[in-house]
C-alpha cells in the first residue's frame, strides 16, 4: 500500500468543504430571514386582532352618557376610548391611531399612514334578534407597502398585502 494516496485525496479536497458551504449559504441567509419575518409578521397580526378586540370593549364599556363624537383635547368619548385602547395594544410596533385632519382615525406607522381605524357609533348588534346595540372597532393594515422589518429579496410571497380585523362588542 502506497502511503502517499490518502494524503493527495485529502489535498485535492482541501476547499470543497468551503465551497459547499459558500453555496448553500445564501439558502440559509433567505431561510432564517423568511422565518424571522414571517414570525414578527405572526405577532403583529395577532396584536391588530386584540387591539381591535380591547378598542371595542373600552368603547363598549363606557358610560352612556358619552357621547361619540370625534376626539378633541379632553375628550372622553367612547371613540377616545377605543382609540386609546387601540394604541396601547399596538404601541411597541410603533403603530398608532390618531385622528387626522379630516377627523377620521388613521393607523400610523412612524410618521407615514400605514391604513385605517374605525370606531362605529352603537348600532344593532350583527345577528343578534335582540334589541341590543354593539360598538364595532375595524383596523385595516397595508403590511406591503408598510413592513415593520426592513424588506429582504423573495420575502413578498409570504408575507399578506392587507391585514383587516373587525371587532364588535355589546354596549353595556
Amino acid at each position: 500500500m502506497d502511503g502517499s494516496s490518502p494524503r493527495r485525496h485529502t489535498r485535492d479536497e482541501r476547499g470543497a468543504a468551503a465551497v459547499e458551504f459558500a453555496m448553500i449559504l445564501p439558502f440559509l441567509c433567505f431561510l432564517l430571514f423568511a422565518i424571522i419575518s414571517y414570525g414578527y409578521m405572526l405577532s403583529f397580526r395577532q396584536a391588530l386582532s386584540q387591539a381591535a378586540a380591547e378598542g371595542a370593549r373600552a368603547a363598549a364599556g363606557a358610560p352612556p352618557s358619552l357621547p361619540n363624537t370625534p376626539p378633541t383635547a379632553g375628550d372622553d368619548s367612547r371613540q377616545t376610548r377605543a382609540i386609546d385602547a387601540v394604541n396601547q395594544g399596538l404601541g411597541s410596533y410603533g403603530v398608532t391611531c390618531v385622528t387626522s385632519g379630516t377627523g377620521t382615525p388613521v393607523l400610523m406607522h412612524g410618521s407615514q399612514q400605514a391604513g385605517t381605524c374605525a370606531v362605529s357609533t352603537p348600532q344593532p348588534c350583527v345577528g343578534s334578534s335582540s334589541s341590543a346595540t354593539c360598538v364595532k372597532v375595524t383596523l385595516s393594515y397595508t403590511y406591503e407597502d408598510d413592513s415593520l422589518l426592513p424588506k429582504f429579496p423573495g420575502l413578498g410571497v409570504l408575507l399578506p398585502d392587507q391585514m383587516t380585523y373587525s371587532t364588535e362588542a355589546e354596549v353595556s
